[in-house]
């Protein structure tokens, strides 16, 4: 099959042969006006479900017929899957039959089919490059040269460091502070918070993450020789490594200098990896390690604090003077705020480069570029997909390490959620296996590139999009002779500024109402129209609450599926339930964590667990949260992106228990309750008083 592209942003697959469309489970539901409407159409047809001719293109074996509206269509559905197969014409049929049921937008003028080529599915078509899939590798390519990182060191700390001087300058002279202690406080500061973070992170990450300190001996013995070549060639010192007790695939080194490095690796590192790919991540952080950036990251971070720190000071000092002088202190402090800003976009823009050296590190260190590269679209796009047999499907995953009963592979910010899915599995032998669809690889690198939201979420992230650092990682494996692991030829087939502008004021449309009614209120001066701004308000809110938490159908989907979705963000989700295994906690080890990483046969999702007061989610995750490791769950919520993938939990559902939450409840109910109570203080100010 070949994929094409929705204008919902959504993928489907076409066989090029026979011209027949197929669904995966759940994603007719995207094309649907009334999907709890189609989903009864559905049930009512498998429940008579006759056995059919045709195979499934997943998994081989014959599908079912479905008798639809009485018999005036048949349709194929495989029951292992639950995907549909729609023969040529049987699309245009169902439309015809009933259209209130299904929306789907037609295909753009430019793209012209040939003759005699009928399009059964009115659908936009992805462009493909006449190339090969892949460009015959080529050794000695010149690699795209990445910024000089000393001179980008150097040019960020003068300048973070510059501001910092600016700054506490200021302070002196306004007679805040005496020059002596200005530098003993940063001097101090910085001193303190270098020589004693790691080991209050070595304390922390035992008490309260599952964390074990492994002897080498005990590591993998491919791990153990690859650390070991790799430090003896660059002359440094054996790391001590950890292991963090839990599922959910993460990694990250701290330290103080390169000799002292401490790399921390999660169960499910080792787990959901192939050795090479395990060697590539530990690459990764060796590159940190070796490149000084635990030193300079330090200082680097310190700056925002100090900016933070003297906004502070000359703040509340500007409560306390004369008009004059407070003015003055006042008008100082906002500067600070703004360098304090400004500083910390540097600091994130100076890690973002720093990752691209350690990916290139970790490429030429292994070898093998394709390693790493593999290795993040597991983690970060959870292209980690269970390997399911009988034994396992009844007894839960199977632990496979025995050796053990903020320089992270991302961002701490978002590493939390490893979503994204589709593998291709194959069976032989008695035993399952799974590798990398470069195609699904290609639809995974989509959002990042296409989708404005993933600029807007890079500029506060401390690492770059993966699909950036996957260009240049297939981009140094060809200059080595080696295949790259895809190659992204896709065409973008529409702008998506629209949706994005949409959700943008989707977003500020309650502040709008409120700021527009208010400054009517100001030129009026008619108590009613403050009423009615409060009115307008809550109108917005109700809106924004419908948008982002559609309630009406969740429809069961794959997490294969749900990633295929372009048009999607935080603001713009995607009601659906998935079920499969808890394979960890969303901050991996942590006790207390209230998130979870959920896993099925097409990959693994961040499950978001919110409650309206963070003292409930943390008791839930303190108590509860232990009983879910490893145990079959079925989750209902909003799927989202921002930038990685998530599900906003709404229902939790494990052994026969419910957990639910209420923070869209809440929110709805104050939504409404700002709505009445601001169309009552308008009533009674307009007709009664």
């Amino acid at each position: 099959m070949r994929p094409r592209l929705t204008r919902q942003g959504v993928e489907v697959d076409e066989c090029p042969l026979c011209k027949g469309i197929w669904l995966d489970e759940g994603e007719i539901y995207f094309f649907s006006r009334r999907p709890g409407e189609l989903a009864e159409v559905l049930k009512e047809a498998q429940a008579q479900a006759r056995p059919g001719t045709r195979r499934s293109p997943k998994t081989g074996n014959p599908m079912q017929e479905l008798l639809l509206f009485g018999g005036k269509l048949a349709i194929d559905h495989c029951p292992a899957t639950g995907g549909l197969w729609f023969d040529e014409g049987e699309v245009n049929k169902l439309l015809q039959t009933e259209p209130r049921l299904l929306s789907i937008c037609p295909e753009p003028p430019p793209v012209s089919p040939p003759a005699g080529d009928p399009k059964p599915f009115k659908i936009e078509e992805i462009h493909l490059k006449k190339t090969s899939a892949h460009p015959s590798p080529r050794s000695g390519r010149a690699l795209t040269r990445l910024p000089n990182l000393a001179l980008r060191s150097t040019v960020t700390l003068v300048s973070l460091y510059g501001l910092l001087t600016l700054v506490l300058l200021v302070v002196v002279e306004y007679g805040y502070l005496g020059r002596g202690i200005a530098l003993a406080i940063g001097f101090g500061f910085a001193g303190l918070q270098f020589l004693l973070s790691p080991y209050l992170l070595d304390w922390g990450l035992k008490w309260f993450y599952s964390l074990t300190w492994v002897d080498p001996i005990l590591l993998p013995p491919h791990l153990k020789d690859f650390i070991d070549r790799v430090t003896r060639q660059e002359h440094m010192k054996f790391p001590r490594v950890g292991i963090i007790d839990d599922g959910a695939p993460n990694a990250f080194t701290y330290g103080h200098v390169p000799n002292n490095a401490r790399v921390v690796l999660t169960r499910g590192i080792l787990e959901l990896l192939d050795p090479d790919e395990v060697e590539a991540v530990v690459g990764h952080e060796l590159g940190h390690a070796h490149h000084w950036d635990i030193l300079l990251m330090t200082m680097a971070n310190l700056v925002p604090l100090f900016l933070y720190y003297a906004y502070a000071i000359l703040r509340d000092s500007a409560r306390g003077r004369s008009n004059r002088e407070g003015g003055g202190a006042g008008l100082a402090a906002v500067g600070a705020y703004l360098l304090y800003i400004i500083s910390e976009y540097l600091v994130l823009w100076f890690s973002r480069t720093r990752e691209y050296y350690a990916d290139r590190y970790s490429g030429k260190v292994t070898g093998r570029p394709n390693s790493l590269a593999s290795a993040l679209v597991k983690i970060a796009y959870g292209l980690a997909g269970r390997k399911i047999n009988k034994e396992e499907s009844r007894t839960g995953r199977k632990t496979t390490l025995e050796a053990v009963g903020a320089m992270g592979i991302f961002d701490p910010g978002v590493a939390r959620a490893f979503a994204m899915s589709s593998v291709s599995h194959t069976s032989g032998g008695g035993s399952s296996s799974a590798q990398l669809d470069a195609q699904v690889v290609k639809e995974s690198m989509r959002w990042d590139l296409w989708n404005p939201w993933a600029r807007y979420h890079e500029l506060q992230s401390t690492h770059p999009l993966v699909a950036k650092r996957l260009h240049y990682l297939f981009e140094q494996a060809m200059s080595l002779g080696q295949e790259p692991l895809v190659c992204f030829d896709l065409k973008q087939p529409e702008s998506y500024w629209d949706e994005f502008a949409v959700d943008l004021a989707v977003m500020a449309a309650p502040w709008v109402l409120l700021t527009g009614g208010l400054a009517l209120w100001a030129l009026t001066g008619k108590v009613w129209v403050g009423g009615f701004a409060v009115f307008l308000a809550g109108a917005g809110s109700v809106y924004k609450m419908r948008f982002s938490y559609p309630t009406l159908f969740f429809p069961k989907m794959k997490i294969a599926s749900l990633f295929k979705k372009v048009k999607v963000s935080s603001v713009r989700p995607v009601p659906c339930a998935v079920e499969g295994i808890v394979i960890g906690r969303g901050v991996p080890g942590l006790v207390w964590s209230e998130d979870f990483v959920i896993q099925d046969e097409s990959g693994i999702l961040f499950l978001d667990y919110r409650q309206p007061l963070q003292v409930w989610e943390f008791f839930f995750g303190l108590l509860r949260g232990k009983d879910f490791s490893g145990k079959p769950v079925r989750v209902r919520g909003w799927y989202r992106r921002a930038p990685i993938p998530y599900l906003e939990v709404d229902r939790l559902e494990v052994e026969g228990k419910t957990y639910t939450c209420y923070v869209s409840t809440l929110k709805a109910a104050f939504a409404w309750l700002v709505t009445l109570g601001g169309l009552g203080i308008t009533m009674y100010f307009f007709w009664v008083v």
